[in-house]
Formats: structure tokens, C-alpha cells, sequence
């Protein structure tokens, strides 16, 4: 039996927490036993909120041991596995300093606020031998698994164009502080560039512009064209998007031989030689097959190849390209074209 600490408990530590409680009720060897966090007694019975919204409002945590210090909850528990879902400032260090004590860790995205960051992690989890997986989400998402396998498999022909858009209200708290979250640019358009980079590969150069609307946030809205000589693709991201908007995230991608669009929850396949049909899809979200994905790995002791950390720190190589670019008005920067595959 796997057993499972969770640290932070604002809205991604909620939405791990109902996942691993999925996965113990379907029988996955699987037991989240501590819910870590420094506001943990205002937490337990406060509703979240974020761009998609939890299963439940708020829970019964009378079964869990609930701490406010890590090294406490540390001490106390004989844990597997440990979930990080901190603010950015604090993957690198925290992950770190977990991997060398023994524990596997699964840590939110972004992976860190940088690329040296990011560098460490994957060193660390390399020489302590035990598994690293950020949560890149998207990777797992049955829309977007739908068009890897389009693109992979190449059944509507090469890829020619694409575009994506994810956009939302102005997050609260410390997504406001460039030094802690990195702003939309690190934070939000990240799941798309993250994408881009896994169906694509890194492109040769990108040209991104950014505007600051909120005082000390970064870059709020973004959009990035991303070079690779042999199609147009574009990403846009927004988050002040403000009043009755809601959350957003769409695709349209071309092909050689139809399209693809993704926009309300539906995957609409536009063949160019019969007709359009919706494509069937599983109903479980990203975040429910990237923890399942993660502790089959750690199970079965196989190797992490769909999000594995080396990929999505080339995914942060990537965002790196496009600040230096948005700093630039737009200047075409070339990405680092170190290895980004697992070894």
C-alpha cells in the first residue's frame, strides 16, 4: 500500500485530494493519509475555487492527519509518496529536499520558475533513484490525447497549422506576484506550450508578445507563434478576462487532409473528404489520469515516458524563449535545443 501526504491544500491540493480518494475507493493500492499546510485549520473548512471547479465544495477531513509544518508531518507519517501543490517559488527546494530523503514526488506545474530549477529537480530524482512527475495535465487530458494520437499517427495527414487558447479571470493571492508564480505567461500559457513541445517537439525559434496589465503580476496576456519551418502555430493566453467570462481552453489544429477544434467540452473532427462526427472521449479529466498514470509507474516500477521531468523542463526552456521575447517586443529568440527526452 502506497501511502500518500499532500502538501498544500488551496485548489490543486484539493483536486489531488479527491483523486486519491477515487483511486483508493476503485482498489489502486493507494492511501492519502496527511494533508499538509501552514493555514490548514482555516482550509479544512473553507471552499476553493479555480478554473474548474472540484467534485465537492468542502470535505470531511476527520480521517486524515492535518499539520501546518512539513517537518512535523514528516516525523509522524511513514509515507511513499509525496504531492506537491505549493505556489511555484517552492518546487525546486521542496521537491528537492524530498526526492533526497527517500520519497517519490509528484509536484504541480509549473515545474519551477526557472530552468535552473527545474535542472536540479531532475538531477535530484536522478542520483536519489526515485520518481519525479509534474503535473502537466494536459498530457493526460482525453481531448488533447485525442489529437496526439491524430498528429502520431497521421491520419488526417502531416499537421499544417494549429492555434490555442486558454484564458480566465485574474487569479488571487500570490498568482499575482511575478516573483512567486511568474505570472500568466509561466503559470497559465505553460499547459500550451507544454503541449505544443509535446506533439511538435521544441520548436527552432518562437516570437511572443506580452502586455502587463496587473501592477507586479508579469505578463498577463501573451501570444506566441512558435517557428518550426513546416507549419503556423500560435498560442494565447489571457487572464483578465474579468465579469462573466468563466475559464476557457480551446484548440483548432490543421491538417492536411481535415481539422480538428476543440472548444465546449467537444472534440468536432472536420474530415476534408466526409462528414464531421464528435470524437468519443473518456470522461475522466487530467487530473484523475496523471496521479493514476504517476502510481502505476511507481508500482510496476516502469519508466515515467508520457510526462517525464526531463520533457517538461524542456517545456520551461521553451517559456524562458518567450519572456526573453515578449522583453523584446517580439524579437524571434532561439530555444535551447538541450536533450528534453527521458535517458
Amino acid at each position: 500500500m502506497l501511502k500518500v501526504g499532500i502538501i498544500g491544500f488551496g485548489f490543486m491540493g484539493h483536486m489531488h485530494f479527491e483523486n486519491y480518494l477515487r483511486l483508493a475507493k476503485e482498489g489502486v493500492p493507494v492511501q492519502l493519509t496527511a494533508i499538509c499546510d501552514i493555514r490548514i485549520e482555516e482550509l479544512k473548512n473553507e471552499q476553493v475555487a479555480g478554473n474548474i471547479s472540484t467534485d465537492q465544495s468542502s470535505y470531511d477531513l476527520s480521517s486524515f492527519n492535518l499539520y501546518s509544518d512539513i517537518e512535523e508531518m514528516l516525523k509522524n507519517e511513514q509515507l511513499d509518496i509525496v504531492d506537491i501543490a505549493l505556489p511555484t517559488y517552492l518546487h525546486a527546494d521542496v521537491s528537492c529536499d524530498l526526492l533526497e530523503r527517500g520519497y517519490h514526488v509528484f509536484c504541480e506545474k509549473p515545474m519551477a520558475l526557472n530552468s535552473i530549477e527545474a535542472t536540479r529537480m531532475v538531477e535530484t530524482a536522478k542520483e536519489a533513484g526515485k520518481k519525479l512527475m509534474i503535473g502537466h495535465c494536459l498530457r493526460f487530458w482525453p481531448a488533447y490525447e485525442y489529437l496526439k494520437s491524430c498528429v502520431d499517427d497521421e491520419r488526417y495527414g502531416k499537421v499544417t497549422g494549429g492555434y490555442f487558447f486558454r484564458g480566465g479571470a485574474t487569479p488571487n493571492g500570490w498568482f499575482r506576484e511575478k516573483e512567486k508564480s511568474g505570472g500568466c505567461l509561466v503559470d497559465m500559457h505553460i499547459h500550451d506550450t507544454d503541449m505544443i513541445h509535446w506533439l511538435f517537439g521544441k520548436p527552432e525559434k518562437v516570437s511572443s508578445l506580452g502586455s502587463n496589465v496587473i501592477q507586479g503580476s508579469g505578463y498577463d496576456i501573451v501570444s506566441t507563434n512558435y517557428i518550426y519551418g513546416d507549419k503556423v502555430l500560435n498560442a494565447q493566453s489571457d487572464w483578465t478576462l474579468q465579469g462573466d467570462f468563466g475559464f476557457s481552453m480551446t484548440y483548432r489544429v490543421n491538417f492536411e487532409r481535415g481539422n480538428i477544434i476543440f472548444e465546449n467540452d467537444q472534440v468536432k473532427v472536420n474530415p476534408n473528404d466526409a462528414p464531421g462526427f464528435i470524437a468519443e472521449l473518456s470522461a475522466d479529466r487530467g487530473y484523475y489520469r496523471e496521479l493514476s498514470y504517476f502510481i502505476d509507474a511507481i508500482i510496476n516500477n516502469t519508466q515515467i515516458t508520457v510526462a517525464p521531468p526531463e520533457s517538461t523542463l524542456g517545456s520551461l526552456e521553451i517559456i524562458e524563449a518567450e519572456i526573453r521575447s515578449a522583453d523584446h517586443h517580439g524579437e524571434l529568440v532561439e530555444v535551447s535545443k538541450k536533450a528534453t527526452t527521458a535517458i
